[in-house]
């Protein structure tokens, strides 16, 4: 049996560490004017994982569900009931191969920014935003 694969990441002050085990469920960019303002950027790139498949050492902190380091302020991931959103530009490699299986929000995304080629657009939303 093969061994699953496991990524590690952490905040840019190393306080907080974490670990997740094989390929996310699920991966994206984000347009939305939350996602802006969380990140500081024009989109966010997010993965997710069952919350079985993640590990975490260090404290953290939340707002609104969105975890980061109190030390940094690395913004780390969101974490539901049965799942944690990595934000993938803070895992340990780089570039990570993680390819976006979606966009949403895509009626927020910069005009000059090109559209990433087979992947499912949302012009808002993909889940209604209790899931989100």
């Amino acid at each position: 049996m093969a061994m699953e694969s496991v990524r590690t990441g952490g905040c840019a002050c190393g306080a907080v560490r974490y670990e997740v085990g094989g390929e996310p469920y699920q991966s994206g960019l984000c347009h939305c004017t939350k996602c802006r303002k969380l990140t500081g950027s024009i989109f966010s790139a997010t993965a997710n994982w069952h919350r079985s498949k993640f590990k975490m050492d260090g404290e953290i902190s939340t707002y609104d569900k969105r975890s980061f380091c109190p030390i940094c302020g690395s913004r780390l991931f969101f974490m539901l009931d049965d799942a944690v959103e990595v934000f993938i530009g803070t895992l340990d490699q780089a570039p990570n191969d993680i390819r976006p299986m979606v966009e949403v929000w895509t009626i927020r995304r910069e005009p000059w920014l090109p559209r990433v080629q087979g992947v499912r657009l949302y012009d808002e939303n993909e889940h209604p935003p209790s899931d989100r």
